[in-house]
């Protein structure tokens, strides 16, 4: 391997992927559909295309030596000939395929007997009504009276969708592909609006978790080079705001039989899928133990306080990988951290140059703006790391609230929609 690389996706994920290798002396490519997009800025050569356009994923791969992704949406049958034509993709397609869909996530864990919330997909539920025996038809009218006309059969209502034994309401129902940030995600909380969900998705294309009842929602991130060596970065906090994620604070208050379980878990993964690169976990700890919510195949915005924080960043571990270099340390080199999401809170981006000075005159704090064209509510337009400098989980939690209340008198978060 070499040191040119090149990431298919241009946003944010990918800047911070630019920023890294320019750090360490690697040329870094992407295929993004436009110019103004973020990682256009740093990235050595641009091809403009759409991500799905493969022809452009071709002439990206003729610049560089391995190709990685910026997010998940992939069609890996399409991307299929271009591997065996040579192209390199780190990760590999076939290590990809159990964790670009949320239902084959599902199953995955459940064949690795890993822990998760119970599931069910959508259509299970939708039986159609039961076929009846002869006997069970209504007499027609040559067996009433002899007459030999028949008359039609009343038509057979269907039943209504019944959830399956041990599941109640509410319920966390998400598309199998493409969500993210809270899209694709609905909390059913009654019959009606189950029976309303069916009527405006594609059954097929959705499944339906127990709501976790959690006291912390947890995250790691995990790496693994082409030798098979693992490294794992701190087990963290994270909070999520209408289905966004907040703040993500490191590390986490938990136990260390709680952190052992969750590396346990991460690299029982990367073994099975022959996994190489970056590859984010988020969990939910509470009653249930230490469930796994969701899988990612990249670095994760969980993990952007390790720019900062560690001796070797997320980003600059998965340029690494994808440059064939050994990995990187990923202790921390801060007591703590806490990292904020900048969300936006109005649509014009003018308007926040006044917060982002405000921001960047914060002690020991870092900020990274992302450089994005569009600002609505909701979206991840930069975010603030902040030092922390307790060493105890109790104090460490008291500075962080501290901060973010600093953080929170400057930028405020956005109204939630979520109904």
């Amino acid at each position: 391997m070499g040191g040119t690389i090149g990431v298919v996706g241009g946003g944010q994920l990918a800047w911070m992927l630019a920023e890294a290798a320019r750090g360490q002396g690697i040329e870094l490519h992407v295929q993004t559909p436009e110019l103004s997009d973020p990682a256009a800025r740093l990235a050595t050569s641009v091809v403009r295309a759409p991500l799905a356009d493969l022809s452009a994923t071709r002439r990206l791969a003729e610049r560089v030596s391995a190709i990685s992704f910026e997010n998940e949406w992939l069609d890996l049958g399409a991307l299929a000939p271009l591997e065996q034509e040579g192209v390199v993709f780190i990760p590999r397609l076939e290590s990809l395929a159990d964790l670009v869909c949320k239902r084959r996530q599902r199953e995955l864990l459940e064949r690795l007997h890993l822990p998760s919330p119970r599931w069910f997909s959508l259509e299970q539920i939708l039986t159609p009504p039961a076929a009846l025996e002869p006997d069970d038809l209504p007499p027609t009218a040559d067996d009433a009276d002899g007459s030999g006309a028949e008359e039609p059969l009343p038509p057979l209502t269907p039943l209504p969708p019944q959830l399956p034994q041990g599941f109640d309401f509410p319920l966390m129902a998400k598309a199998a592909r493409g969500g993210y940030d809270g899209r694709g995600t609905r909390v059913i909380r009654s019959q009606a609006e189950l029976e309303a969900l069916i009527e405006a998705v594609d059954p097929s294309l959705w499944l339906l978790e127990e709501f976790v009842a959690f006291e912390q929602e947890l995250a790691l991130v995990a790496c693994r080079d082409h030798l098979g060596a693992v490294q794992c970065y701190p087990l963290v906090e994270t909070h999520q705001h209408d289905q966004v994620c907040d703040w993500v604070l490191a590390p986490a208050a938990a136990s260390q039989a709680v952190e052992a379980r969750a590396r346990n878990v991460a690299a029982s993964l990367l073994a099975a899928l022959d996994y190489v690169g970056v590859l984010s976990i988020e969990f939910f700890y509470g009653r249930s133990g230490l469930l796994i919510n969701e899988l990612a195949p990249r670095t994760h915005n969980s993990g952007h306080y390790t720019i900062e924080a560690c001796r070797t960043s997320q980003f600059a571990q998965q340029v690494r990988i994808v440059s064939g270099e050994p990995l990187g340390d990923t202790s921390m080199q801060l007591e703590g951290a806490l990292m904020v999401n900048l969300l936006g809170y109005e649509t014009s981006t003018t308007a926040y140059a006044r917060q982002r000075q405000a921001l960047e005159a914060l002690s020991a704090a870092r900020l990274h703006w992302y450089g994005k064209r569009l600002a609505r509510p909701g979206r991840k337009l930069g975010h603030i790391t902040l030092t922390l400098k307790a060493s105890g989980a109790a104090e460490r939690a008291r500075e962080a609230a501290r901060r973010l209340a600093e953080v929170r008198a400057i930028w405020p978060l956005p109204a939630a929609h979520t109904p």
